[in-house]
C-alpha cells in the first residue's frame, strides 16, 4: 500500500501533546510512522514518540531548550498547544498562544526546514474577525515585532497587557490566523507550507473553561454547528495532519474551519454574532480613562 500521507521516517515536532487535540495529533503521527518529538508542561502519555519533552512555552529559555532535543533537520511542525486565559494574564496567554509559535518559526525553523516541509497550527473560530482593519491595528505591533523581547515589549508598551487573560485568547488568535498569510509568503520560496486549522468547540482539558467564557455549555456546543456537540480532538487532529502531509502538497496559506457549518452561517449573516472588535473596546478603555 502507497504511504500517501509520507511521515514514514520523518520527524514531526507537536507542541501541546500531552491532551486533547495536541495529544490526537501525536497519536496519528506515530501511527503514520513519523519520528514524533512531543512538547508540553504537563507529562506526555503517548506510546512511541521519540522523545517527550517538557517545555514552557511561555518561557523562551525553555523553548531553546526543548528544540536542542531534537534532530536539526525538522520535517514538519505542528504548533497546537494553546491556554484558554481564565487562569494567567493577558501577557502570558499572549506568550503561549502566539508568541511562543512567531518564535519558533522565526528563530528556529528557519535554519532547520528545507523544500518539502510544512508547518501547521491549530488556531480558533475564536479568532473569526482577524481580517478586520480595526483588529489589525490592534494586533499588527505584536506581529510585526522582531524577536521574543519585541513582541512581549509590544504587549507591555500598551493598554492590551491590562486587559484580561480571556481577551488574550481571541487577540493571539486573531493574530495567529493573520501570521499565517504573513508566513506563508516568506516560506513559500523555499518551498515549505503554513496552513492552519480553526476548530469550533472541541472536547478538551480547557471545555470547562470555554464553557464559562462563551456563557455554559449550551453556548460552547452552538460553536460546532449542527453537529450539535463539542467536536472530539480526533476530528481537530485530522485535518492538521492532513495538511502538514503530502496528500496536500499543493496547498499553503490556508485557514481551514472545521465546526460544522458555523461560521460559514455567520460570514453569510444567517446567524447573526459579529465578532470580537479590539479596537473598539481599547476605544472604550481610553474614554473611561479620561472620564475618571
Amino acid at each position: 500500500m502507497k504511504d500517501y500521507f509520507g511521515y514514514a521516517g520523518t520527524t514531526a515536532v507537536v507542541t501541546g501533546a500531552a491532551s486533547g487535540m495536541g495529544r490526537a495529533t501525536a497519536e496519528m503521527l506515530v501511527d503514520l510512522g513519523a519520528d514524533v518529538y512531543a512538547l508540553d508542561r504537563a507529562d506526555i502519555p503517548v506510546p512511541g514518540v521519540k522523545a517527550a519533552i517538557h517545555t514552557d512555552l511561555g518561557v523562551r529559555d525553555s523553548i531553546d531548550e526543548a528544540f536542542a532535543r531534537i534532530p536539526d533537520h525538522i520535517d514538519s511542525f505542528f504548533g497546537i498547544a494553546g491556554v484558554s486565559g481564565s487562569n494567567c494574564d493577558f501577557l502570558t496567554t499572549t506568550k503561549i498562544d502566539l508568541i511562543a509559535n512567531k518564535y519558533i518559526c522565526e528563530k528556529i525553523l528557519p535554519g532547520r526546514m528545507s523544500e518539502g516541509g510544512a508547518i501547521a497550527f491549530i488556531t480558533s473560530t475564536g479568532g473569526v474577525g482577524w481580517e478586520l482593519e480595526g483588529n489589525k491595528q490592534v494586533y499588527l505591533p505584536v506581529v510585526q515585532a522582531d524577536g521574543w523581547d519585541g513582541a512581549v515589549a509590544a504587549v507591555e508598551g500598551s493598554v492590551l497587557a491590562h486587559l484580561p487573560g480571556t481577551l488574550g485568547y481571541p487577540f493571539s488568535k486573531m493574530a495567529m490566523n493573520y501570521y499565517v498569510a504573513q508566513l506563508q509568503a516568506v516560506y513559500a520560496s523555499r518551498g515549505i507550507r503554513v496552513n492552519a486549522v480553526l476548530p469550533g468547540s472541541t472536547s478538551s482539558g480547557l471545555s470547562d473553561e470555554f464553557a464559562r467564557m462563551s456563557g455554559g455549555e449550551e453556548s460552547l456546543t452552538r460553536h460546532n454547528g449542527y453537529s450539535n456537540r463539542l467536536a472530539r480532538p480526533e476530528e481537530m487532529a485530522a485535518p492538521v495532519v492532513f495538511l502538514n502531509s503530502a496528500m496536500a502538497s499543493d496547498v499553503s496559506g490556508e485557514l481551514m474551519i472545521v465546526d460544522y457549518g458555523y461560521t460559514i452561517e455567520r460570514t453569510a449573516g444567517i446567524v447573526q454574532e459579529p465578532p470580537i472588535e479590539f479596537s473598539a473596546i481599547l476605544e472604550q478603555i481610553a474614554k473611561a480613562a479620561q472620564q475618571q
